[in-house]
């Protein structure tokens, strides 16, 4: 199971991942808290009235084909986007919005989805949000609420039989050592380096950011065509000619050709670092346990 904040998320992150193991056979269920509505239009060709105006609808069609091609389930689980904040000092977030909800009300649908998907691996952002988005943090808090709660009857009573997933990751997507490598192929071919100005913002605001250690690289470089396809799907969100698809998909492939990840809960023996998401878990189809260990 993966948990986003907003339709598009899904595709941006962890994409070619599932793809992979929708490949391999594995049940994979997106889960996304909030409907996008306060999505800004990021598409120069998408920016017209009737988009604006539509915007709830269009992107739960966006959503609806990227799931279809990236093989996934996937359900809203009913919360309105909190948009976000800018300016100084920062407004108030809205009433109502997915980020003010208390956290047993913002968590119970996820635990009910996780009793009713039972899945072994839960994969969702770090407690920064991957970036300081209101409604990624909040997908983290309620991420791991649910991942300790969804197991417990005590808990949660009424939502469902309990499930305890065994595995919890934290999206480690837009690290330096990726762009770096990357950047160095760019030089050596003599192409023109699109993540210029993102070093210069890093470097501005690297005493803001934690850097999560890479416990699981998962080899998916055949799955890029995959992500990017579902990318183009949220066309409301992805502008076709920017910084997603500068880098061409054979240069990723030669020089990084994982998605990597931090495991930040297990209930299974497992030894880092990992090259698979399930690894420690039985993968046959049984409802038997492995052994519990401490969690990392």
């Amino acid at each position: 199971m993966a948990v986003h904040a907003h339709p598009d998320d899904e595709s941006s992150k962890g994409a070619a991942t599932m793809a992979r193991y929708v490949k391999e056979g594995a049940d994979v269920l997106v889960a996304t808290l909030t409907g996008g509505e306060r999505g800004s239009i990021l598409n120069p060709a998408m920016d017209r009235p009737e988009v604006a105006e539509n915007m709830t609808q269009i992107r739960r069609a966006e959503m609806d084909r990227a799931r279809e091609i990236l093989g996934v389930q996937q359900r809203f689980l009913g919360f309105v986007d909190s948009g976000l904040p800018e300016g100084d000092p920062l407004p108030p977030l809205p009433e109502g919005c997915f980020a003010l909800q208390p956290l047993e009300v913002a968590s119970e649908p996820l635990v009910r989805a996780i009793r009713e998907f039972r899945p072994h691996v839960i994969l969702t952002y770090d407690d920064n949000g991957g970036y300081p988005h209101p409604d990624h943090i909040m997908t983290n808090r309620v991420s791991v609420e649910a991942f300790e709660a969804a197991g417990d009857p005590a808990r949660y009573p009424g939502s469902g039989e309990p499930w305890q997933p065994l595995k919890l990751y934290y999206h480690v997507s837009f690290h330096r050592a990726r762009f770096e490598a990357i950047s160095r192929a760019l030089a050596e071919r003599g192409l023109e380096d699109p993540y210029a100005e993102w070093f210069k913002r890093e470097e501005d605001r690297a005493e803001e950011r934690k850097e999560w250690s890479i416990t699981t690289r998962v080899e998916c470089g055949e799955f890029f065509e995959i992500r990017d396809q579902a990318l183009l799907a949220h066309a409301t969100q992805i502008d076709p000619n920017g910084f997603w698809f500068a880098i061409p998909l054979d240069l990723q492939r030669e020089v990084w050709p994982t998605e990597d990840y931090h495991l930040a809960r297990s209930l299974v023996d497992t030894e880092l670092p990992e090259t698979d998401l399930f690894a420690g878990v039985q993968r046959d189809g049984s409802e038997g346990r492995p052994p519990v260990a401490a969690a990392v």
